[in-house]
């Protein structure tokens, strides 16, 4: 019986050691920048099934942060069959103000370097596929906090207009599999059309005060701020893929604050998992779902009827 013991316990040690391996690449690098980012493979995968892939981004409001807050969840869906992978990216306003009395330019700058980042990223998994048996179409994003206003952006900004990068390419017409936004929001509601709209889900604070969860300025700056940019949030962007019949799923933490951009990629993480099965089955999502936290909502946030 303490034979039988000691095999089982040597097996779930080197499960979870396999569990734990990962390579660092780098996916870009030129005279003055070099991004890695750490993959996670499954460790048994039919080599004649492609792997879908999540590129994971993480937070630290565009002046910290590291790759490796990403592990937890990347680890979690490698597990179950999913290439993964978090990145680092640039982290453009490091040393500047981001809050209210910054400039606005570098916010905008911001979200757009950490959107060519991850450009690069899918671009360098695309050239790679068959080296790590990624399926072109199958790549999901993800992010939490500035990672989620990054995956936003550079899900539905326009890649000729916004890229940085003269060699930098994705196929014509490329559109991600999929995104998780924990904590994020985007400039402008109109850059998600029906042409470009693409299955998402959402995780958020009603009561967040820093990247809004409707629509207000970012950090709740007041009009007369030099940083002051209007986002909209998690449930203003799932209003508006509502409309227009889209595959859409929002977590509302009620009256939470942005604590809770990082909740489903620590924990829970088994509803990401079944939006991305659910996506890859071809099974629409529509749902709401609502946790009450037992917090009191800030004065300076909107208050949510389905909140009270």
């Amino acid at each position: 019986m303490k034979k039988i013991l000691l095999s089982t316990i040597f097996f779930f040690a080197v499960q979870i050691a396999f569990a734990q391996q990962m390579t660092t690449l780098t996916y870009f690098q030129n005279d003055t920048l070099k991004l890695d980012l750490d993959l996670f493979l499954p460790e048994k995968s039919d080599s004649k099934s492609k792997l879908p892939l999540v590129l994971y981004v993480h937070g630290g409001g565009f002046s910290g942060g590291e790759r490796e807050s990403g592990h937890s969840i990347c680890k979690y869906l490698s597990g179950n069959g999913f290439a993964t992978a978090t990145i680092t990216y640039t982290l453009y306003v490091k040393g500047k103000k981001f809050g209210c009395d910054g400039v606005l330019s570098d916010k905008i700058k911001a979200f757009q370097h950490g959107a060519n980042d991850l450009w690069l990223a899918t671009s360098f998994f695309i050239k790679n596929a068959k080296k790590y048996n990624i399926d072109p179409d199958k790549i999901f994003i993800a992010g939490s906090s500035a990672g989620a206003e990054t995956v936003l952006h550079t899900a539905f900004w326009d890649f000729k207009t916004m890229n940085l990068y003269a060699k930098n390419t994705l196929p014509k017409d490329f559109k991600y599999a999929g995104l998780v936004s924990g904590a994020g929001a985007i400039m402008d509601l109109n850059l998600i059309t029906e042409k470009n709209l693409i299955p998402m889900l959402f995780f958020h604070g009603s009561g967040d005060v820093t990247v809004p969860y409707g629509t207000a300025a970012h950090h709740l700056c007041k009009t007369n701020s030099s940083n002051w940019l209007m986002l909209f949030g998690s449930y203003s962007i799932y209003k508006h893929v509502m409309q227009m019949n889209g595959s859409v799923s929002l977590f509302t933490y009620c009256n939470g604050g942005h604590e809770y951009s990082g909740t489903l990629f620590e924990k829970d993480q088994s509803y990401i998992l079944t939006f991305l099965n659910d996506i890859l089955a071809g099974r629409k999502v529509k749902q709401h779902t609502i946790f009450k936290t037992g917090k009191k909502a800030p004065k300076e946030a909107e208050s949510y009827g389905f909140c009270d």
